[in-house]
């Protein structure tokens, strides 16, 4: 029987949040401000490029370290090594498949409307001087996967490396008498619950940091662009739209998964990545929820990190399409040989891609350095739209991602549909859920399935 002190507390009305009390709100004003002022006062807004990057610098303090303790907690959660390869050989094949897509869907498209024919502003007299460099590093990508220390890992700003580092010990983990490995995953559970809350107190400056963002972008391309430029831009956001419905609907529609009902829920980490045009700020939003949907933490701790250095599918789009645009617009033929050769050349390249806005331009420009035929002083044109197009390169690597983490989770049979299905019903029912609470025994539907306990890191906040 309830107290007198809680039938009173029941009877009370419940107090209604307002609508713009929530981070994601917040952030789609901030849009909306930072497209407004961009517009009416560029001169003023050309120098608020400031704050955004400020905001991806604080977010990139805790990126790092959090990829590395998921990455390590999730293979030590698989309590054996086999496990731990099973699932990153089944997420490097699915990669590897859904990034072939993206660039055939890329070069299609391109094709067929035939992106950047009778584009005559791009001629040989544009310099690209003020285009970001490739890196000219011995070796190319591979010579960028293994740091030379650990601390150079973290401080290099190559994420993979970060990777590299962490699965090796994760393995190193699996070797050590369970009393010492307990302990040890035990201090990483706490550390990585330190970084969570340092990435909270980070997410309350979003809205700032993506006004800055936005109206910088819009004071300076948004009235300089060309009109086969802003084809480009405008086929490139219809195409990105068309990836994620048709490639990863249907991804998700065999995985008995609704594709929409899945964007809604990550709809808060989409927004910021939209906002600040860079896949990092949405990550550590999305280590913490993806767990609390379902999902098993040795999955998204192995596949969601990986992914953002092996599963960039906007990049992959981006790279197709700007390329043949190059090609249209100088009027350098490119058949069924040319085509199939840049697809090769640029499954390679797009691995080499940062996840911080910006790194898929430098790695386009080295692609375009590496066909030997396309003339690198057009990049300097695309430069100046780069920024719009960015924001949708950003949001479809990390929707993709989100995809894969769940899909493949799905396939481990670790993934607890029950949970899933009530949070894609109503995504508010991760507001109450207790943080604390341990991870959920993976029964994929079925009530026989064994109960597992993960030793992964929990967070103490809401998404």
């Amino acid at each position: 029987m309830k107290s007198a002190d809680e039938l009173v507390a029941s009877s009370r009305p419940k107090r209604r949040s307002r609508w713009y009390a929530g981070i994601g709100n917040q952030v789609l004003i901030s849009i909306v401000l930072g497209i407004a002022v961009g517009a009416l006062f560029p001169t003023f807004s050309a120098h608020l490029k400031v704050v955004g990057d400020t905001f991806l610098d604080l977010i990139k303090i805790g990126v790092a370290p959090l990829v590395f303790l998921t990455v390590v907690m999730g293979i030590a959660a698989a309590g054996d090594l086999k496990k731990a390869s099973r699932t990153g050989l089944i997420a490097l094949i699915y990669f590897e498949i859904v990034s072939t897509v993206a660039l055939l869907l890329g070069l299609l498209a391109g094709n067929v409307s035939g992106v950047g024919i009778g584009a005559g502003a791009l001629n040989g007299a544009h310099a690209a001087s003020g285009v970001p460099k490739p890196e000219a590093e011995e070796g190319g990508f591979l010579a960028t996967v293994v740091p030379d220390n650990f601390v150079g890992a973290f401080s290099s700003g190559h994420l993979l490396q970060v990777v590299v580092v962490a699965i090796l010990l994760g393995i190193g983990v699996l070797t050590l008498a369970p009393t010492v490995q307990a302990r040890f995953t035990a201090g990483l559970e706490t550390a990585a619950e330190g970084f969570f809350a340092l990435i909270n107190v980070i997410m309350g400056l979003a809205p700032i940091g993506t006004f800055g963002a936005i109206a910088y972008s819009v004071s300076t391309n948004g009235s300089a662009m060309l009109f086969a430029l802003a084809e480009l831009v405008a086929q490139y956001w219809i195409v990105v739209a068309l990836f994620i419905v048709v490639v990863l609907g249907g991804i998700c529609l065999a995985a008995g998964i609704n594709v929409f009902r899945l964007l809604r829920a990550v709809r808060t980490e989409l927004t910021l990545v939209l906002g600040t045009a860079s896949s990092e700020a949405g990550l550590p939003g999305l280590l913490k929820k993806l767990p609390r949907m379902g999902l098993s933490r040795q999955t998204v701790g192995l596949v969601m990190p990986t992914g953002y250095a092996f599963n960039l599918d906007g990049t992959s789009i981006y790279m197709a399409l700007c390329t043949l645009f190059l090609a249209n617009a100088y009027g350098i033929p490119m058949g069924l040989e040319q085509q199939l050769g840049l697809l090769v050349i640029m499954l390679l390249t797009s691995k080499g891609a940062a996840t911080v806005s910006g790194g898929t331009f430098v790695v386009f420009a080295s692609t375009v350095t590496a066909t030997g035929y396309l003339p690198i002083e057009g990049v300097a044109i695309l430069f100046g739209v780069y920024r719009v197009m960015s924001m949708a390169i950003a949001a479809c690597n990390t929707f993709g991602n989100v995809v894969a983490t769940v899909v493949i989770s799905r396939w481990n049979g670790d993934l607890d549909r029950a949970r899933l299905r009530e949070v894609l019903a109503d995504p508010s029912a991760l507001d109450g859920d207790d943080a604390d609470e341990p991870d959920r025994a993976p029964h994929d539907g079925d009530a026989s399935a064994p109960t597992r306990t993960d030793t992964a890191t929990t967070s103490r906040s809401s998404s």
